[in-house]
């Protein structure tokens, strides 16, 4: 039986810490990928350091890319040409396993991909149909999902291509990656009848141009159509800063709310296109006090290197956040609240757990891609919080929450990070509270049991 950790229990006693959140999976990803396809070395400091991080690295070194973690945690990757055979384990990571497909098409031989048993399971489809469209051949036995295996040929045309993203952003940000390292450039117009997670291909295009990409976004806004055009050229290398994940903020700020007191978030960032910075409005409504602890943006210091900086190609180029410090207090209110997650998905679980919690009801919506994620994620906590004796009422994009008196229990994961960490959530106001396989936080969020201790600690 998967081992049972004993949530902490708080009550009504407050809070006061500080904290740094490690860096963002979807920008330490994105940016793995991007460093890798340029022409020349780019160092990223203060990547994330978790297993979907560790697999995305393992997955381009396992393609020819140098990749050097520094002692401090940074690390230097410098780009070198594709080639197989390779084989590539993508774990349960949607990054890794829509991000990497399409990079191994750049390259000469046979690349292999395949994961755990649930990533044979998560939609695949739109990213290997595209590939083929362009040219590529890919084994993977008309199933259109894991495992597969990539007959790459060391380069593509470029074109075209319609796709249908319902299920998942990632399939867009997937080809938008590649496009530069393409002959023609690609053109990617959304076919599907709902696009969620815009944020994240919002993301994309920023860090696209980051790096030197020219991206064009076509407006058609009597059709409502997404359509967008990547031309080809060369990247180039960044000296760049990793912005904290904002969504893995989302249990550290909800623990003011829950508990009282005061949590301060380090380098929130200024200007960001994670869908994290939305929990500032969110928990707003929902009774907290959020702010910034000044108005006065400071742009990080320069970070000592035990390397030199001749480390970086003299024609890097440097990428460095504005950030402040976010502050967020508890009223001793959670109120409930109605709104469309669409394009902030992953802050489901963790809005949810807050919503047990409230002192009216909640409805969650646009949320039904989430089934679809490390588990069905709207099954997966009604069931769990109704077990607990809650009152959750599912539905195919969305869940509605009746809070209700909640008692002890054990909080099933489904190995869901963000399920984990809801489930701790809960711990702290209802004493009893287990969560099965806390460390399968290690997605995302390396040593959670660790961060949450030293949290309540006041460290």
């Amino acid at each position: 039986m998967t081992a049972l950790w004993p949530a902490p229990f708080r009550g009504s006693e407050p809070i006061a810490a500080t904290i740094r959140i490690p860096g963002s999976k979807s920008v330490t990803n994105r940016a793995l990928i991007l460093a890798a396809l340029a022409k020349t070395p780019s160092t990223l400091r203060r990547p994330l350091h978790s297993r979907d991080s560790a697999l995305m690295i393992a997955g381009l070194k396992a393609l020819g890319t140098g990749i050097e973690e520094l002692e401090n945690g940074d690390l230097i990757i410098t780009p070198a040409p594709f080639y197989g055979p390779a084989s590539v384990d993508v774990g349960n990571a949607g990054t890794v396993m829509r991000f990497l497909p399409p990079v191994a098409a750049l390259t000469n031989g046979l690349v292999h991909f395949d994961g755990d048993p649930r990533s044979h399971e998560r939609p695949l489809g739109p990213v290997i149909a595209a590939l083929e469209d362009l040219g590529v051949t890919i084994e993977h036995g008309d199933r259109y999902s894991l495992p597969l295996t990539i007959n790459g040929s060391g380069s593509l045309k470029g074109g075209a291509l319609e796709i249908d993203a319902t299920s998942s952003s990632q399939f867009i940000s997937a080809l938008m990656m590649i496009a530069p390292a393409t002959q023609q450039g690609i053109t990617i117009t959304h076919v599907g009848q709902s696009l969620p997670s815009m944020p994240h291909i919002e993301m994309t295009i920023q860090m696209l141009r980051q790096f030197g990409a020219t991206v064009t976004v076509v407006d058609h806004a009597s059709t409502r159509k997404h359509e967008w055009r990547i031309e080809p050229g060369q990247l180039h290398g960044l000296d760049l800063i990793i912005e904290p994940d904002l969504s893995n903020a989302a249990p550290f700020m909800a623990a003011a709310m829950i508990s009282g007191g005061e949590v301060r978030i380090s380098d929130w960032p200024l200007k960001t296109t994670q869908p994290g910075d939305q929990l500032r409005s969110i928990l707003a409504r929902m009774g907290a006090d959020v702010s910034f602890a000044s108005e006065n943006f400071e742009e990080i210091p320069e970070i000592d290197l035990d390397e030199p900086d001749a480390l970086l190609n003299e024609d890097s180029f440097d990428s460095r956040p504005q950030v402040s410090e976010l502050i967020i207090k508890g009223t001793g209110e959670i109120h409930g609240i109605d709104v469309d997650l669409h394009d902030v998905g992953e802050l489901t679980p963790s809005i949810a757990a807050l919503c047990a919690l409230a002192d009216s009801p909640s409805s969650l919506r646009g949320i039904g891609h989430l089934r679809l994620h490390e588990t069905d994620r709207l099954a997966a906590l009604a069931s769990e919080i109704n077990a607990l004796g809650g009152d959750v009422e599912e539905e195919e994009t969305a869940l509605h929450i009746f809070p209700m008196p909640l008692h002890s229990g054990t909080f099933h994961t489904y190995e869901d990070h963000r399920l984990a960490t809801a489930g701790a959530m809960l711990g702290l106001a209802i004493q009893g509270i287990q969560v099965e396989n806390i460390a399968t936080t290690n997605k995302t969020l390396p040593d959670f049991p660790g961060a949450w201790a030293a949290l309540l600690a006041g460290n």
